[in-house]
């Protein structure tokens, strides 16, 4: 009884002390500043400080106590914290189809955190479900759409998802009550060369791995729409009921452009769904010079569009829109759980806009784009999106230009891929080892780069092409000195290999 009043007693204070709980955020956000924000972007400190996994786990302390630990403690660890991590707004961080640190986007994010809200009805969301309308509604206009649906989602791979989903449901609306066996077997279209997440959604959707038939692409990495045709020929012949053809905006390696016009003819023809995941080249549509890769998108259904990726939004971002009207993205994912969407309320239940998502708790997105478009002004991020292309085709003159680089194709978009030949394999091209060895450099001197701390590049093998870099810019703050040196150090690095 003692220990119960004692207890109770405590709730007559707060259960946490609010002066020492700001002194401590503030100084954490003086760090943020510095550690994070200005030394992280500051091209003369390093991109990541490399620590081999069983090294890094000591010097984080990562260890969970019974008791808590002190502020000065606390901040030591959000340095290191800081110090350990890669610094994806470094202007040398060339690694992802993400990078660059924009501060209004961060200001966004940090605005975001702070509020600390779930987007799934306007009684706890108000600004932000109005908000996220607005923005929604703009990506929709740059698409061609002047009406339609659309929601903020966790990542382009769940938007794909969301795609596969309503494009079943749209078919088939009995799957969501009977279920898979109540359907015929299904069969969807995507190219050779699209993203991994629509074999996860194949998988994890229950239509199964073996129903996405894959399309050859051309020498480029478009899918061939002649090839599209005759797959979905083949699967009718098999017994299969397409529904559904993904093309891509912005491959993930070679930044390949499906022909959206010739595709949307197909589908047209077999009455099938067609969704484009422009989850990297989206961006494209505020250019008015290359707004042009995503010509007949207008005529998709559905379409993934990840901000996050070249507007240096931070992630995530994504968004997937629909160019239907009628209410089935509601009717594919709604329940209409009594305890976040009564009948009753005392507003327009209209604005509850978070049955709409499989996703209950659902992070608030919108604001740090809405915050960024007001900054710059879609002019803004036009140029934002033709910079990046400057730098690009910049990177690709100078490759060429090079001694012992090598293009693996002119790039159409902003992935440049290349090779590095080292002296020592320079005019063996016609030896059977050449390919093979050539495939083992872009590894090697990644390795070298990352234990250097100098940048970060990716690079993988595709098709019958061994290893190559590929290189991306989205980052505003990268300059001509910062792509000169990027060549600079992969011969560097490459020279005695």
């Amino acid at each position: 009884m003692a220990e119960e009043a004692g207890a109770m007693a405590g709730l007559e204070h707060p259960g946490w002390d609010p002066a020492a709980g700001e002194e401590f955020l503030r100084e954490a956000l003086r760090l943020l500043l510095e550690d994070a924000v200005r030394k992280g972007t500051d091209v003369t400190e390093k991109v990541c400080e490399w620590r081999e996994p069983p090294e890094l786990r000591d010097l984080l302390d990562l260890e969970l106590r019974s008791r808590g630990e002190p502020p000065e403690r606390l901040l030591q660890h959000c340095r290191d914290v800081v110090r350990y991590s890669v610094k994806t707004g470094h202007p040398r961080f060339f690694n992802q189809l993400f990078s660059g640190l924009d501060p209004h986007a961060l200001a966004g994010r940090l605005l975001t955190e702070a509020l600390n809200t779930s987007q799934y009805t306007f009684e706890v969301a108000p600004v932000f479900v109005l908000m996220e309308g607005v923005v929604l509604a703009k990506l929709r206009e740059l698409v061609g759409w002047s009406s339609g649906d659309g929601i903020f989602a966790p990542g382009g791979s769940m938007c794909n998802m969301y795609a596969m989903n309503v494009a079943r449901f749209q078919r088939f609306p009995e799957c969501r009550s009977l279920g898979m066996a109540a359907l015929p077997r299904l069969a969807l279209f995507t190219s050779c060369d699209s993203h991994y997440s629509i074999q996860k959604g194949a998988a994890f959707l229950g239509i199964g791995t073996d129903n996405v038939r894959l399309v050859a692409t051309d020498e480029r990495g478009k899918m061939i729409p002649e090839e599209l045709e005759k797959e979905i020929q083949k699967a009718k012949a098999e017994g299969a009921e397409p529904f559904l053809v993904c093309a891509t905006c912005g491959t993930t390696v070679l930044g390949a452009f499906d022909p959206l016009g010739a595709i949307a003819d197909v589908c047209e023809r077999h009455g099938l769904w067609l969704h484009v995941d422009a989850a990297w080249g989206g961006s494209a549509l505020l250019s008015s010079k290359h707004r042009h890769l995503l010509a007949g998108i207008e005529r998709a259904h559905s379409v993934t569009w990840n901000p996050h990726k070249m507007l240096t939004v931070g992630l995530q971002c994504s968004a997937f829109l629909l160019r239907d009207t009628s209410g089935l993205l509601q009717r594919c994912h709604g329940s209409g759980a009594t305890y976040l969407f009564q009948q009753d309320k005392f507003y327009d239940m209209s604005y509850d806009t978070g049955d709409k998502s499989p996703q209950c708790g659902r992070r608030v997105d919108c604001l740090k784009l809405w915050l960024l478009w007001k900054a710059n002004g879609t002019q803004g991020l036009a140029q934002r999106v033709e910079r990046a292309f400057a730098c690009s085709r910049y990177l690709a003159e100078e490759v060429k230009r090079r001694d012992g680089f090598e293009l693996v194709m002119e790039p159409e978009f902003i992935n440049l891929c290349f090779w590095f030949v080292p002296p020592s394999l320079r005019g063996r091209e016609s030896c059977p080892d050449y390919w093979p060895s050539l495939g083992k450099v872009a590894p090697a001197i990644k390795e070298r780069m990352m234990r250097k701390g100098s940048m970060m590049v990716g690079y993988q093998p595709h098709g019958t092409h061994v290893n190559f870099f590929r290189q991306i810019v989205t980052s505003p703050a990268v300059t001509r000195a910062d792509l000169d040196f990027f060549l600079d150090e992969i011969e560097r690095l490459g020279w005695d290999l």
